[in-house]
């Protein structure tokens, strides 16, 4: 079964994707088209994005809109369109007036605005923290980490430590062990200080093998054998020294991150 999807919205569509890819995803045997359509700020483009739809529509089944649309002039063109229309805002706003016994202050971009200057920089200094400790380059800021990501390369520290830092502000540093470190494995004395900053990720060696073989195919590096030997010695260290630790295998960068959050007790900055 196919079926086409758009993300409407009036600034970037990352609420509109983010809650209706959540949904779409609990339908496994849909093939579905997604479309998104950012910055639909003008009647003009509504028409514009009411057009697409309706061209979608006259090629079989209505197409599904998810939209995050403020502005009640360019909501109601898109409402008119002939797509399922689920508007996030006016689907929970209202029973929320309701609730509250007051309006809503409806405004363009609210969900993604910034109480404050400092929650913003606060934001940046943790991306650029950890684009600067990524991967054991430099061990010498770890003294600043709230946290440091330690396992096989490969295994997802980096966009881990990224994600952290840009959705929940959070300076993260990430340090692998290598192929080189296997013969004597030990936890590095600079990392022994930071022991309680340290929390590991592993994964499914044939995820790894496959993963590998991708960025450097018929290597050892990439070899199912080292993959193994690898997961298997590193494991065996974080058990000893008792690193938690959790499986990336089938896990989504975000869900990663929040078991992370919830097993650390790491606190989110508030945006």
């Amino acid at each position: 079964m196919k079926r086409t999807v758009f993300f409407i919205s009036d600034r970037t569509g990352i609420t509109a994707e983010m809650l209706g890819q959540s949904l779409l995803s609990q339908f496994d045997e849909v093939d579905f088209t997604k479309i998104s359509l950012p910055f639909i700020d003008s009647e003009k483009k509504a028409l514009d994005a009411k057009r697409k739809i309706d061209e979608a529509a006259a090629q079989g089944e209505k197409p599904i809109v998810f939209d995050t649309i403020v502005t009640p002039e360019i909501r109601k063109v898109i409402m008119e369109s002939q797509g399922l229309v689920f508007d996030f805002f006016h689907t929970f706003i209202d029973p929320l007036e309701a609730a509250l016994g007051i309006k809503s202050g409806f405004r363009v971009g609210k969900t993604h605005s910034y109480d404050s200057q400092g929650e913003y920089d606060s934001r940046i200094e943790a991306i650029n923290f950890a684009l600067n400790n990524d991967d054991g380059a430099t061990t010498r800021h770890y003294d600043k980490a709230e946290l440091i990501l330690v396992g096989v390369s490969r295994c997802g520290k980096t966009p881990t430590s990224l994600y952290m830092a840009m959705q929940f502000g959070i300076q993260v540093a990430n340090y692998p062990f290598t192929d080189e470190d296997m013969e004597d494995l030990k936890l590095p004395a600079m990392l022994k200080k930071y022991r309680h900053k340290l929390f590991g990720l592993t994964i499914n060696a044939q995820r790894l093998h496959e993963i590998r073989t991708e960025r450097r195919a018929n290597s050892q590096y990439a070899s199912l054998k080292q993959c193994q030997l690898e997961i298997r010695e590193v494991e065996a260290l974080m058990r000893k020294e008792k690193i938690p630790y959790i499986s990336t295998t089938s896990k989504s960068i975000e869900e990663i991150a929040t078991k992370i959050m919830l097993k650390s007790g790491l606190k989110r900055i508030s945006f």
